[in-house]
């Protein structure tokens, strides 16, 4: 059995993201997690500031399920990846990088990972995110899963990039639609024609397996992709592409890397 596109964030249970963090505020209270406004925060003090303890969290006050209310509705779907309602608890215990660098989200990781190796016959395809936003993204990532040994046989990784150039432009993080393309394929060409300077990107990507669009489709376009559509480079409104966009261009980077990679 595989488990294909269940993204690296919820491939555990509620009940095992539960043990995991009544263990963490049993053993790790005094380690600092988070930096709120300058000041660096011990698990005790980010629990403390939500009024919270061991003894009160339970399943339903996680809150991580989805149920028949997530359906169709994005926001309700998006908002069931932070535990108790709070970003912070995702951003310490799901995200690769934080204060920990990520260290809570590897362990958990692994120990899914354990039992998908000792059940034997099952396996998991999970996906991670590359925004685009800045070019250190993919040796970030890559160093966290190398650095924290995540890896098994009975897992692969799909990176998803997630559809949100009108974010950043806004934003002014992004100068137009090619320096995105740039920051997601650049340094996988260059982990691909030179290893030694991507090294464990050059690692990581043997465990890689694809690519992943991902969006809120209930959103409406207002362009259409064709010849007189502008060129990435040229892409510097703040409206988001249109989804063939989107796949148009990753479709032809993509088949560049795999020519290059064979």
């Amino acid at each position: 059995q595989v488990d294909t596109h269940i993204h690296a964030s919820s491939c555990m249970n509620q009940k095992h993201l539960l043990r995991f963090i009544k263990r963490a505020m049993k053993r790790h209270l005094d380690e600092i997690v988070h930096v709120e406004k300058g000041k660096e925060q011990t698990l005790k003090e980010v629990f403390e500031t939500m009024n919270l303890t061991a003894y009160d969290l339970s399943v339903d006050t996680l809150d991580v399920h989805a149920d028949r209310n997530t359906f169709h509705r994005f926001d309700k779907f998006n908002a069931k990846y932070n535990p108790i309602g709070e970003s912070i608890l995702r951003e310490i215990f799901i995200k690769t990088d934080n204060r920990v660098s990520g260290k809570y989200f590897a362990h958990i990781i692994k120990e899914v990972m354990s039992d998908l190796e000792e059940s034997k016959y099952q396996n998991a395809e999970l996906r991670l995110s590359v925004y685009g936003r800045s070019r250190d993204e993919w040796d970030k990532l890559a160093r966290w899963a190398v650095n924290h040994r995540v890896h098994s046989n009975n897992v692969r990784w799909l990176v998803q990039v997630p559809r949100l150039f009108d974010v950043y432009r806004t934003k002014k993080q992004l100068a137009n639609f090619q320096e995105m393309l740039e920051n997601i394929f650049l340094p996988l060409y260059e982990a691909t024609v030179h290893p030694a300077q991507h090294p464990e990107l050059h690692l990581f990507l043997e465990h890689v397996d694809g690519f992943d669009s991902v969006d809120d489709e209930s959103k409406p376009e207002h362009h259409i992709f064709n010849l007189d559509s502008p060129l990435p480079g040229n892409w510097v409104e703040e409206d988001n592409p249109p989804y063939s966009y989107y796949l148009y261009y990753m479709y032809a980077n993509m088949t560049v890397l795999n020519h290059l990679r064979r």
